[in-house]
């Protein structure tokens, strides 16, 4: 489970969410079977079948926070972060050249990229302990040493960024009260700390301006009204005041204060269905439509100096970017791009160039470097296996089906190549996490494997989604497990009325709420499913909502407003979870669990896995003892992906 995008979404918290680096590890050890595949004109082509190592062997990477400095005080070498050691580390990538080497050398807890420091080599870096989401911030030191900025067993931490001079940094640590993040100002020098704000409303903390002065802050009142506040941080009391006052209710968001530090820019939907941009003048107070779009605007960020402006556009599940020279007034529409999905954009310290990932259905996210004159399109990094034929993989198509009150749901569709009307596949619905997040576009290396072994995949976005407008978003809230698990059903439905799909043989699988959706799919529709595959999902929602992790206190009453408070809605929340009911499971089901995941405890599976075994229903389990919420461990990732193809082939 993780919190719902449309309110406190901010850009201080850490993304969870890997893209792919460069290079591949160590190529399959044997080469690809090859099936013959039927075809319509009734001739056969062989197929190659590559296993689950094949798609996991390149190397997975993110970018540097867009707070910080992601490039090196000389211009020449960009921050990232790269599981190609078979666990997340830090890493610096040549940007003429494309050499890269790993600076931090963990074996067993993932280590994020945050920042170079303004003037020397030193970096900050992030690092949990086997998934435990308790995040310290370290110094990665010229000799290479680590020093903990924010020791304690209990204690998580953030990056906030760094002060106008890059003499100083902020951070958030919940260590005086678990359930509140304060905000500090270290010092770049001895790492001497000052508290600025303490946090006793538990809010959520967004962003501090360049100049120091301003703090930007959400109170989340519930699901669907987010409000932003505004603090001086000179004042001799500050206090939060509230710039975004109205009579209904809107869950805004904070995308940022500009550059110069004379605005914040605050994502609203007040009057409209997506998600536009408002500015808010620091000093008068005025309010202006800064930017919109037909679809959501996720993001904004600027060159360092303010100059460019990066923004995108939620577009039916894919991005579009937007690049604007703000001195000119004028977009960049000569700076090359490639073709594909882009995300993470960075620039570098003259402004000369910027850094992004492009990615596509077929291909692991690439690290490209782009002249803003228009004078260079490079690709830095070779992030896909060598041994996949990019060519025998599958491009996903953006469809829309009928639920059953005839509302249109999104969906993602993969058909595998070998699938026609006289060689029917076996098909798979998926369902993503949140509630409230969205299936897209681009590569994921655990449904190409299964689409290359022959399995067709929905990824529906049911109603709850986001990305489709705020009445779509809030269709399901205090419905869940009912109206969107029958957009799912419809989704099989839709699945079964396509010639090339086996009708007989459709199953669901999801992780984190897709989880639930799948475990309440096999016990409130078994008929429907044949099988199930259940990662890292509630199952219980009384002691889930119960035992959320205290760093979720500033979104407890969103969560609430959306679910249920098990005070009060104990009764509901029992008839919608799985476990309660688990006697109803007839069909297969496969469950995947992290051992130290604080969103969804070990005893949420353990329990369902228990009660269906007993029902003498085949259940297979698979517990990962060294990962939390998600996968951070290569290997992990490989005997998830191999599990799943195993059960599918066993049971569907």
């Amino acid at each position: 489970m993780t919190p719902r995008p449309a309110g406190g979404r901010g850009r201080l918290l850490l993304a969870t969410v890997w893209v792919i680096l460069f290079g591949c590890g160590a190529e399959p050890e044997r080469e690809p079977e090859r099936e013959p595949a039927a075809r319509s004109d009734g001739e056969a082509r062989a197929l190659p079948r590559y296993d689950a190592r094949a798609f996991h062997e390149g190397v997975t990477l993110s970018m540097a926070s867009a707070d910080g400095f992601p490039v090196t005080a000389d211009d020449r070498q960009l921050l990232v972060s790269t599981d190609e050691s078979g666990i997340f580390n830090a890493a610096l990538i040549d940007l003429d050249s494309g050499a890269h080497r790993r600076v931090t050398d963990s074996t067993t807890d993932a280590v994020q990229a945050v920042s170079v420091f303004p003037r020397d080599e030193r970096l900050l870096v992030l690092s949990d302990s086997g998934g435990n989401e308790r995040y310290h911030l370290y110094v990665r030191e010229h000799d290479g040493t680590l020093t903990d900025l924010t020791p304690g067993d209990e204690v998580r931490a953030l990056f906030a960024g760094w002060t106008e001079t890059g003499d100083g940094f902020y951070v958030l640590t919940n260590e005086i009260d678990p359930r509140q993040m304060d905000l500090y100002r270290y010092r770049s020098d001895d790492y001497q700390r000052e508290l600025l704000y303490r946090n006793e409303h538990a809010y959520s903390i967004e962003a501090v301006s360049r100049d120091g002065r301003w703090l930007a802050v959400l109170e989340e009142l519930s699901n669907d009204d987010a409000d932003v506040l505004l603090i001086d941080l000179t004042a001799d009391a500050p206090e939060a005041v509230n710039v975004t006052p109205g009579e209904e209710p809107v869950a805004h968001q904070v995308h940022g204060f500009t550059p110069d530090s004379a605005a914040l820019l605050i994502g609203s939907n007040a009057g409209d269905e997506f998600y536009y941009v408002l500015r808010h003048e620091l000093a008068s107070g005025a309010q202006s439509r800064y930017l919109d779009a037909d679809w959501d605007i996720p993001y904004v960020t600027f060159s360092r100096s303010g100059r460019y402006r990066v923004w995108a556009v939620n577009e039916d599940a894919r991005t579009r970017l937007v690049i604007d020279d703000l001195q000119t007034g004028k977009g960049l529409e000569q700076v090359q791009l490639p073709t594909g999905d882009i995300n993470q954009v960075r620039f570098d310290r003259a402004e000369r160039r910027l850094m992004f990932l492009s990615s596509s259905d077929v291909a692991r996210p690439e690290v490209y470097v782009a002249a803003l004159d228009g004078s260079r399109l490079e690709r830095l990094t070779r992030a896909s296996n060598p041994a996949i034929d990019e060519n025998q993989l599958v491009h996903s198509e953006v469809v829309r089906y009928p639920s059953f009150d005839g509302l249109e749901i999104p969906a993602i569709l993969y058909r595998p190549r070998e699938a026609a009307a006289d060689h029917p596949v076996p098909a798979l619905v998926w369902v993503h996490g949140g509630p409230g997040g969205q299936s897209r576009t681009g590569f994921n290396p655990i449904i190409q494997h299964l689409v290359n072994h022959g399995y067709a995949v929905l990824a529906a976005n049911n109603r709850g989604s986001s990305g489709y407008g705020k009445r779509f978003f809030h269709m399901d809230d205090r419905r869940h497990g009912e109206v969107d698990l029958d957009d799912i059903v419809y989704g099989k439905r839709y699945l079964a009325g396509l010639d090339w799909v086996d009708a007989e043989r459709i199953g669901v699988i999801g992780g984190s709420y897709g989880g639930y959706l799948t475990v309440a799919a096999l016990a409130f529709r078994p008929e429907e499913f044949r099988v199930g595959i259940d990662i890292f999902g509630v199952t219980n929602w009384v002691r889930t909502l119960e035992s959320i992790p205290p760093w979720w206190e500033s979104m407890r009453r969103s969560l609430y407003a959306e679910l249920g408070d098990p005070a009060v809605d104990g009764e509901r929340l029992r008839r919608i979870s799985p476990l309660f009911h688990a006697e109803r499971i007839e069909r297969p089901m496969l469950v995947i669990q992290g051992a130290n995941d604080p969103r969804v405890l070990k005893v949420e599976s353990d329990e369902i896995v228990e009660t269906v075994r007993a029902n003498e229903v085949p259940v297979e389990y698979l517990v990962f003892p060294d990962e939390g919420h998600g996968f951070s461990g290569k290997e992990n990732r490989i005997a998830a992906s191999e599990a799943m193809l195993g059960f599918l082939q066993k049971h569907l």
